[in-house]
């Protein structure tokens, strides 16, 4: 296989990822990043931890979507992540009104 063989597998593999992303956030409620992998899920915790004088956190997640394009199962029931680098949590604002993307009239 070829390097331009290899980036064009990538290319497809991200284009295809993100076409699920667009897909399935709209039955998720928050966005989580961390310095290794971006999550959507519906209950997230965070705790600040210390050990040692070192502080790190816990994130939790549960009924979670992982963005990680070599993973042939992306769903997850639960997922724990521990980090010593910043985390961010947002929630995802969904509209109230959603508008068809055909209308059939009569």
């Amino acid at each position: 296989m070829s390097a331009e063989d290899l980036e064009q597998y990538e290319s497809e593999l991200e284009l295809q990822l993100y076409r699920e992303y667009k897909d399935v956030v709209g039955i998720f409620t928050y966005a989580v990043e961390t310095e290794r992998r971006f999550y959507l899920c519906n209950a997230v915790d965070l705790k600040v931890r210390t050990e040692g004088g070192d502080v790190y956190y816990e994130v939790s997640m549960s009924d979670a979507w992982v963005w990680d394009m070599y993973r042939p199962a992306r769903f997850v029931k639960s997922a724990k992540v521990l980090t010593f680098r910043d985390v961010s949590i947002e929630e995802i604002a969904h509209s109230d009104l959603q508008v068809p993307k055909s209308v059939t009239g009569t």
